[in-house]
């Protein structure tokens, strides 16, 4: 399967500080002579810091120098994840074989092997199989090998037998630096000050940073106006003017080694035209075997993996009378996509993931029906409510940033804000905002757009696993264009939840998808979160909802009133939008309790009532029109309202005495 290796991060978009320059520069080295420098090459740092853009950058060097290496780049859950699949195929010897044959294996998060004993076990064979023939080994992890809890001693010497470097939190001069490379490819300008505003913060994690940067040219684009040093310190939380901080004093690069020129070719005298003509025909003899030998391997590691090679034989059997390279590399390709479809097809619906047509490449497009026909049985994730349209929301100061930049995430999808997280108090409206955008970004043709609560998710993966499907239920999500998950904060401390979540995440962005958050407090502030998924939240935009402000409240109560009574009275809407309220929930609840009252006395609500009912105002209620009321029951002399609780248009008359 070919690797997926993200085109953003590379060496040059690396921004090397002191903290990191050994680390890359080892990185470099790998990239540039795999299996001879340092391997395993272990990386270890906190989440945000670079260890993934690392191992990226090194992937995209190696095939940069030499193409026709193999380079595999996977996590450590993804890769338990993909070997049980395997395993449970009957696939497992085909996919060890497929580490095994890498010239490059990057193993990111190698932390969540703690207690993995039969994965230690496979990471072990798979070292030795590696170290055996040449191939370079980097691993990284969130903290040194030693501190790996339960990490197997014989893996952890074959690690200590490479290179362990850490990468330590950015310095003032980096962070400033990757604040000024992040501004520019965004195409952001700012006043002079602010980002070594931003820059002067006690952030250490680079994705911090580049949220803290996202904040302020959200806020900028918000307010349509440029920020000084001092309003960007106010936007991100701190007060008062920042100390003096020094100047940059440049970032050292780490240096790149001069490669050997390519020698010349010899050519032969003019008095030795036979000579010539001989080596020539030898050459081209040795090439030619050459290559029949190479097609002759591929055919019989292809068929012992179970494929139809005929295509190969044809080429061995016509002779090697076109580019043998480009048939081997085709060749391989229509394999790798097979290998994708039909691990997308035995996710979605096993039984389709026999088909003979996964063992031909020569019929990749019937390959590619199953995975049609796989796609229109399995269940659709669940979409936003309809109910909640994003052009209800009423814009205020306190909300126009999340709103701006909702419109913005909207506008470009996997790019402006990825993800965007929506945090706020119960019931001020992040839920109307979440679904909002799912509706939005639902209207982009052939969109598939997932929106729904934590809780439901987690009890989705719960009944998943109890019915062993949990295949099928991952792939129902990683299909999406866009996923939002409300209430984010209801996963702290469901370890197995998290983890889904993570795999999730990162498989979307890798995928360019949008991804949507909404929480009732901040990520970094949710006890039992972890923090490799506080770290990834932290590293797009953290907007808050506030309480609603006066407009908000008008809007709200007038719409309401209107879709009751068909149109709202203007001074009651005033008077009820002066009341303070901590969420619009709270303002629905304060008309419903209006409306509750002019329902009991059969009246339209007006500002007098609505004084009575909130601030204890008492005027005579008013009588009904034709006579004195009664119990309502007949024949039986009842007279007093307390014997009945039938049909009182006073609400307060409704009670029934104690009998004693």
């Amino acid at each position: 399967m070919t690797p997926v290796l993200s085109p953003q991060q590379r060496f040059d978009g690396f921004i090397v500080g002191a903290g990191s320059q050994l680390a890359a520069a080892a990185a470099r080295a790998v990239a540039e002579s795999p299996g001879t420098a340092y391997n395993p090459l272990f990386l270890y740092a906190r989440p945000g810091l670079g260890k993934t853009h690392l191992l990226m950058a090194i992937g995209h060097a190696a095939r940069a120098i030499n193409p026709a290496l193999i380079v595999e780049y996977v996590t450590l859950d993804e890769f338990v994840e993909a070997f049980h699949t395997a395993v449970g195929a009957g696939q497992g010897e085909a996919y060890r074989r497929r580490f095994a044959d890498a010239d490059i294996l990057l193993l990111d998060d190698v932390q969540f092997v703690t207690h993995r004993r039969e994965t230690q076990a496979e990471l072990l064979r798979l070292v030795d199989q590696m170290e055996a023939v040449g191939g370079q080994i980097v691993l990284t992890s969130d903290r040194p090998p030693a501190d790996i809890e339960a990490f197997d001693e014989r893996l952890l010497r074959r690690v200590a037998g490479g290179l362990v470097v850490d990468i330590a939190p950015p310095d003032y001069e980096t962070r400033l630096a990757i604040l000024h490379r992040k501004a520019e490819e965004r195409g952001a300008t700012f006043n002079p000050g602010v980002l070594e505003a931003i820059a002067s913060l006690p952030l250490d994690s680079v994705r911090q940073l580049i949220g803290a940067l996202n904040r302020i040219i959200a806020f900028q684009a918000a307010g349509r106006a440029p920020l000084d040093a001092e309003q960007a310190r106010l936007v991100l939380g701190v007060r008062g003017t920042a100390s003096d901080v020094p100047p940059p004093s440049g970032v050292p690069g780490a240096p790149g080694k001069e490669r050997p020129p390519i020698p010349g070719e010899v050519t032969a005298a003019p008095d030795e035209f036979g000579d010539f003509l001989s080596e020539v025909a030898d050459t081209l003899g040795r090439q030619v075997e050459g290559w029949r030998r190479r097609v002759e391997e591929a055919v019989a590691r292809w068929e012992g993996q179970g494929y139809r090679t005929v295509r190969l034989v044809g080429l061995l059997e016509r002779g090697v009378d076109a580019d043998p390279a480009a048939a081997l590399a085709g060749f391989v390709a229509d394999i790798e996509r097979l290998q994708a479809l039909q691990a997308e097809v035995a996710a979605l619906a096993e039984d389709l993931a026999d088909d003979a047509a996964f063992r031909n490449p020569d019929a990749i497009e019937v390959a590619e029906e199953a995975l049609v026909r796989a796609r229109e049985g399995a269940s659709p994730p669940p979409p936003p409510e309809s109910i909640w349209a994003f052009d209800d929301l009423v814009e205020s100061a306190g909300n126009r940033l999340a709103l701006h930049s909702a419109r913005e995430t909207v506008a470009h999808p996997g790019s402006a804000y990825n993800p965007f997280v929506i945090t706020g108090g119960a019931g001020v409206g992040k839920t109307h905002l979440l679904h909002g955008i799912g509706n939005l970004l639902q209207e982009a043709p052939g969109a598939v757009v997932a929106c729904l609560n934590a809780r439901d998710f987690t009890d989705e993966l719960v009944e998943a696993v109890e019915r062993d499907r949990v295949a099928p239920w991952r792939a129902r999500y990683r299909r999406v264009s866009a996923f939002l998950l409300d209430d984010v904060q209801l996963v702290a401390g469901k370890e197995r939840t998290q983890e889904e979540l993570f795999l999730l995440f990162n498989h979307l962005v890798e995928r360019g998808a949008q991804l949507v958050f909404a929480s009732s407090v901040p990520p970094g502030a949710i006890d039992g979160f972890e923090e490799r998924l506080a770290s990834r939240l932290l590293g797009g935009l953290v907007v808050e909802l506030p309480a609603p402000e006066r407009e908000v409240r008008q809007a709200v109560i007038d719409r309401l009133l209107g879709a009751r009574y068909g149109k709202a009275d203007p001074e009651l809407v005033s008077y009820l939008a002066g009341r303070p309220a901590e969420s619009v929930r709270a303002v629905q609840a304060l008309v419903q309790r209006i409306d509750a009252a002019a329902e009991a006395r059969h009246v339209e609500p007006n500002v007098a009532l609505a004084r009575e009912v909130l601030e204890g105002a008492a005027p005579p209620a008013p009588r009904p029109a034709g006579g004195p009321r009664t119990s309502g029951v007949t024949g039986a002399g009842f007279r007093s309202p307390e014997k009945s609780v039938l049909d009182w248009p006073d609400i307060g008359e409704r009670l029934i005495e104690e009998w004693r």
